[in-house]
């Protein structure tokens, strides 16, 4: 059961901006507003969700909590971020679903959400939409399948939909990943919370830590241990089954996601100014400020309010200022950190001075289209150089860009990605399927002609 298709014809013209000013709202982020939702269900008591996104993949992880059994009301929304009130019989109280749990266009619901139901002595389906059929699921049947549940999905394990038949006492184990994911992370801890004894895993490269953040501030110990205290290298993380999660109001940031969106445009923009209020700078998430910066970006960084030690996430306002950008070389860890990022910083690498290396980017042909390929095929349609060597792309710089018509493959961040490069191509951008974008930035489009005017 998945959303039907965007139709074609949904698409939209962008003409080139004379100057660009004003504080661009954000949604709140998609990876935190997730992750509320689904540890609000597994906390009994009411927990109070202020400003998550309300783009569609948030609203399917909503959707499935609901369909477990918890009370899930939207009490204020205002057509880009709403607050959930959640009441939750806690994790004992759940109930198998009455039908498939639709995760639509979400790979986060559908992983983070086999990590809970894994523990959970009842059948379930996660299915979605066509572009999350085509995602592979391998990586997260392997781990919970060692930890006792039962899992299974199509052809041969690789393919949504997927089966999930929980166990009320899963094994603890201690797992390597194999390719850095957060999402992957996130399940395996979740299903631990149900294990026997002490659940271990273990990344080559740290990833967001939305999750062991959100999981200690309701009370569950998550250690981290690391090679190197400073953040760079192996890491693994750590907790002891049987803990409780206990229910909280919690406020999300901004999406710095969404925010790196404006920040290029801004950097890349002849007259621009633009201010992004209370995004998170969460140090596992903010890679591609730092890359930005590092390319000659003029951003500004205010911290907001101070966080809890590794409990609460970090707030900043960021200004930015038109750039002169210079290239950067980014390896394959780099690229991990600033996964959802990437297509964006493809499009400020076509305006930066010399030739920009992002290698070992092949995580991204598993997103919700083959980002590789929709970024190489658009921006080359808007005059870039762009080359492509296996999972490896270099863009020489800077060239000025044409407009033309684009396709998104129905992709959020494809669509967002060419609609900002229209704000700086001669003549006028087409994106095809540029609804896309609601899937994480509902009013996008308003912001971008509110912002050029």
């Amino acid at each position: 059961m998945g959303t039907p298709p965007l139709r074609r014809e949904q698409s939209r013209s962008v003409q080139p901006a004379a100057r660009l000013r004003g504080e661009p709202r954000l949604p709140g982020d998609k990876s935190i507003s997730h992750r509320a939702l689904i540890m609000a269900a597994l906390a009994e008591g009411r927990s109070l969700i202020d400003g998550a996104g309300d783009g569609r993949d948030v609203q399917a992880t909503a959707g499935i909590v609901a369909a477990l059994g918890a009370s899930v009301k939207r009490v204020r929304e205002d057509g880009l971020n709403v607050d959930y009130a959640v009441a939750s019989p806690g994790v004992e109280g759940l109930h198998e679903a009455d039908g498939v749990l639709d995760c639509r266009n979400s790979g986060t619901s559908l992983r983070v959400c086999s990590g809970v139901l894994a523990g959970l002595p009842f059948f379930s389906v996660l299915d979605g939409d066509a572009s999350l059929r085509s995602r592979p699921v391998a990586r997260i049947i392997e781990p919970l399948r060692s930890m006792g549940a039962d899992l299974r999905a199509r052809r041969s394990d690789s393919l949504p939909p997927l089966v999930v038949i929980g166990r009320s006492q899963l094994r603890a184990i201690d797992f390597e990943t194999r390719v850095p994911s957060a999402q992957v992370k996130s399940a395996i801890l979740l299903a631990g919370l149900r294990a026997q004894g002490r659940t271990t895993v273990r990344e080559a490269v740290a990833t967001r830590d939305h999750t062991e953040r959100m999981l200690r501030s309701r009370g569950v110990e998550v250690r981290r241990v690391s090679e190197n205290e400073s953040g760079g290298g192996p890491v693994a993380w750590t907790l002891e089954g049987g803990a409780w999660l206990s229910p909280l109001d919690e406020r999300v940031p901004a999406d710095p996601s969404a925010a790196a969106f404006w920040l290029v445009a801004g950097a890349i923009h002849p007259d621009a100014a633009l201010t992004l209020r209370g995004v998170g700078v969460n140090p596992t998430r903010r890679a591609a400020i730092d890359f930005l910066v590092r390319m000659g970006a003029r951003i500004e960084e205010t911290a907001v309010g101070e966080p809890s030690g590794d409990i609460g996430e970090p707030l900043a306002d960021l200004t930015v200022r038109s750039s002169e950008l210079t290239a950067i070389d980014l390896g394959p860890a780099e690229v991990a950190a600033a996964i959802d990022e990437i297509p964006i910083l493809c499009l400020a690498a076509t305006q930066a001075r010399g030739r920009t290396t992002i290698r070992g980017a092949g995580e991204l042909r598993n997103k919700e289209s083959d980002r590789i390929a929709g970024i190489a095929a658009g921006l080359t349609a808007l005059g870039a150089r762009i080359v492509v060597s296996g999972d490896d792309i270099t863009i020489t710089g800077p060239t000025p860009l044409a407009g033309a018509a684009t396709e998104t493959l129905d992709d959020h961040r494809l669509a967002m990605t060419f609609a900002v490069a229209g704000l700086i191509a001669r003549g006028a951008t087409t994106i095809d399927l540029a609804e896309s974008a609601a899937v994480s930035y509902p009013s996008f489009f308003p912001e971008l002609e509110r912002l050029r005017a």
